[in-house]
């Protein structure tokens, strides 16, 4: 095992490319490391392959292909240092900019997710809330007025929205980890912003949506 490198600032030496060609899987297995990775934070400094894989449920030998594409190998005897590890997984994740997100729908499933706490935590941001019911529009949730769904396209400019959440009935989805899932989003859309900077770059912009069940 070699000596640990970390790609989380581009342009360092040794670093990774900004964006690295990720597999899906293992874009989809990040989250699943970054929550084990907090869990950690106060309990130890290191942590071995085996150690993160089996809190993250995965096996260590997939573990340590998926942080190779991050550039990051551990340390032989060592491990991995939880702490930078941390901050790699959340800037390639696109978590280090505390995305903008709109939530559609305020229901009671809406009601509850525009009151959550742990979005801040995960890096996230609830901005704006929308709605199409004349009941609905003009509350005020959390500090937040729900706005007509009419007035979504101009109030993603004005407040840079990247991800929007559709909060709809049980039956119109599947149940899904919604912390998980907009962190996978915002892998795409930090992804898309670092491709649109480059030289003669240009991706279609667009507010990702994920929607969610009760």
């Amino acid at each position: 095992m070699s000596e640990q490198r970390h790609g989380s600032t581009p342009g360092a030496p040794g670093a990774v490319p900004a964006f690295p060609d990720l597999p899906e899987a293992t874009i989809a297995r990040l989250p699943e490391y970054l929550r084990a990775l907090h869990n950690l934070e106060d309990a130890a400094e290191t942590i071995s392959s085996e150690g993160l894989a089996a809190a993250a449920g995965v096996n260590s030998a997939k573990l340590r292909k998926d942080l190779s594409h991050l550039g990051s190998y551990g340390t032989r005897g060592v491990g991995y240092d939880v702490a930078l590890l941390t901050a790699q997984i959340e800037y390639i994740l696109g978590l280090d900019q505390r995305r903008a997100v709109c939530l559609v729908g305020v229901g009671n499933l809406g009601h509850a997710l525009a009151g959550y706490d742990g979005f801040a935590s995960r890096g996230f941001r609830i901005v704006a809330l929308f709605d199409a019911a004349p009941g609905r529009v003009g509350e005020v949730i959390n500090g937040l007025l729900v706005r007509h769904i009419d007035e979504l396209p101009q109030v993603a400019v004005e407040e840079s929205i990247a991800i929007g959440v559709i909060a709809t009935p049980a039956s119109a989805v599947r149940k899904v980890d919604l912390a998980i899932e907009l962190q996978i989003l915002s892998f795409h859309e930090h992804r898309k912003a670092s491709l649109t900077a480059l030289p003669g770059g240009r991706v279609n912009g667009a507010v990702g949506t994920e929607a969610v069940g009760s």
